[in-house]
């Protein structure tokens, strides 16, 4: 499949088209959104395992709703079905893909926390050492907890970028977990100008929103 590369007025284009999609049936968009929100909470509320299930389940339910927004785009019209329709096409991939985005996401997680406590630690003990000020101590240890955190951010953004399509690539072009993610990513990164003005208007909009 060949990856296009857009302008960046492109990222409008894509808020101005979703926006269109949604105006055809806002009651049942609305009802299906609702739902899955409560379905978030509800396994959520699961300590430790619930979290895990709904971030391996999630691009099941964003098939779901790609599924939806072709249909309507092609003029059928918009059933609560959708929301389970990722249940019944390729499944096995797209739960695939919230299992590499799971490991991806902890194991940043795990670099971010050593990276952090390590700094901690490190100023904790020069401190000792060296008789230096508890204050001193103390703008070292933020120091190195936020490099920790920014090098996590660095990672998180590549991991981002391979998600982002990858459920949509999945279940209406039939790739594999890995083809749709490598894909996504140089999808993303031959589109740079246009997600970020994509980020910019959607960020705006949810501010005005709030």
């Amino acid at each position: 499949m060949e990856i296009r590369k857009t302008d960046a007025g492109q990222g409008w284009q894509w808020i101005a088209g979703g926006f269109g999609l949604f105006r055809k049936n806002p009651p049942i968009w609305i009802v299906l959104f609702v739902i899955y929100f409560l379905a978030v909470i509800v396994v959520s509320i699961v300590p430790v395992v619930g979290p895990l299930v709904m971030t391996l389940l999630a691009p099941v339910f964003t098939a779901g709703f790609m599924l939806a927004c072709r249909d309507v785009e092609a003029g059928e019209e918009l059933e609560l079905g959708y929301l389970i329709a990722g249940f019944k096409h390729n499944t096995g991939q797209l739960i695939t893909v919230g299992g590499l985005y799971l490991v991806g996401s902890i194991t940043i997680l795990g670099l971010m926390m050593m990276g952090g406590g390590g700094a901690i630690l490190g100023s904790a003990a020069l401190g000792q050492m060296q008789g230096a000020d508890p204050t001193e101590v103390m703008v070292g240890a933020v120091g190195g907890m936020l490099i920790a955190l920014l090098v996590a951010l660095a990672l998180l953004i590549p991991l981002l970028m391979a998600y982002w399509f990858a459920p949509a690539l999945v279940v209406l072009r039939n790739m594999t977990a890995m083809d749709a993610m490598k894909h996504s990513f140089f999808g993303c990164l031959r589109n740079m100008w246009p997600f970020l003005v994509y980020g910019v208007i959607a960020f705006i909009l949810m501010m005005i929103a709030m």
